[in-house]
């Protein structure tokens, strides 16, 4: 699943660079690169959520060892999404504050 995260990862940071590279966006176009952004994070995450079941799934049944890498990785990427959520969920009360 490395291929999606860095797919991911590759779509924010050319939106970052699209961003950096404007003087001044508009609130529409800055809503409309991150309604993107969402979309193709949101089946990233779907896949990657598969894979990460799959592996559970298999790590029980043998019973095998983990490397601390794992543990490390699974750690940021909660951190990460964690603050992510923050993030959308203040742009959710902005949006909502100037309905």
């Amino acid at each position: 699943m490395r291929a999606g995260q860095y797919h991911t990862s590759a779509q924010l940071l050319m939106l970052k660079t699209y961003m950096a590279d404007k003087d001044e966006l508009t609130v529409e176009q800055s809503l409309g690169a991150l309604s993107e952004a969402l979309g193709k994070a949101s089946a990233d995450l779907s896949a990657v959520r598969v894979a990460v079941d799959s592996a559970r799934a298999d790590m029980s049944s043998h019973n095998g060892s983990h490397t601390r890498s794992v543990i490390k990785d699974a750690e940021r990427a909660i951190d990460h999404l964690r603050e992510a959520d923050e993030t959308l969920c203040k742009l959710l009360e902005d949006l909502k504050r100037t309905e």
